[in-house]
């Protein structure tokens, strides 16, 4: 098993405390860089993994190759924990690696654990408030969206379409007794919970 864990932005008070338990209870742990590896150091030994920093695409993919070929081998018959700053399911690394395991290594379950992300860490340090909808970009095409307190999930989804998304995803009082994940659109209900979140996306070329 394989689980990307969120180390938050770098204050290691601002560590979950199932992050911290699950480097605990890791086999063997894995970072892409000193930051994160500083990070895990009190709960186990950090692997630092090699992410060369360059547009050579045959470089990357062979780099990316290799490290999930590693990875796996742990993950395949142990809990592998990758260690990263910020969180696994935003613009991270983690992303990257998951994806090429699940491409060459099909059997290895996969999870996440959420970490404070840069976004709302940088709302925190600057003392900003965001209450009206607003949009992030690294400048790359918009094709995800999310909606908040998403009351009438089947009416989202509908006006969405239009605008080219595709592919949706309710869910409602996660991490609670009450979770609810619903990922067919047709079973999208007319009304839903005021803590629910709908994830948009539009397939990609």
């Amino acid at each position: 098993m394989l689980v990307g864990v969120g180390l938050g932005p770098g204050d290691p008070d601002l560590m979950t405390i199932k992050a911290v338990e699950t480097l605990k209870r890791a086999d063997i742990i894995f970072v892409p860089g000193r930051l994160a590896s500083d990070l895990v150091e009190p709960y186990g030994t950090p692997h630092i993994l090699e992410f060369p920093m360059t547009r050579d695409k045959d470089i990357l993919q062979s780099h990316w190759e290799h490290n999930a070929d590693k990875v796996a081998e742990y993950a395949r018959d142990g809990l592998a924990a990758f260690g990263l700053i910020g969180d696994p399911n935003f613009f991270s690394t983690f992303t990257h690696l998951s994806r090429i395991i699940k491409l060459r290594h099909p059997g290895i379950l996969i999870e996440t654990i959420p970490g404070i992300s840069s976004i709302t860490a940088f709302a925190s340090r600057t003392n900003i408030s965001i209450d009206t909808s607003f949009e992030v970009s690294d400048g790359s095409p918009v094709n995800d969206r999310i909606i908040l307190k998403a009351r009438k999930p089947k009416k989202i989804v509908e006006t969405l379409r239009l605008e080219g998304f595709s592919d949706f995803i309710l869910g409602q009082r996660l991490f609670s007794d009450t979770e609810e994940i619903i990922t067919k659109t047709e079973d999208m209900p007319g009304t839903g919970d005021y803590f629910s979140i709908i994830h948009a996306r539009k397939q990609r070329d």
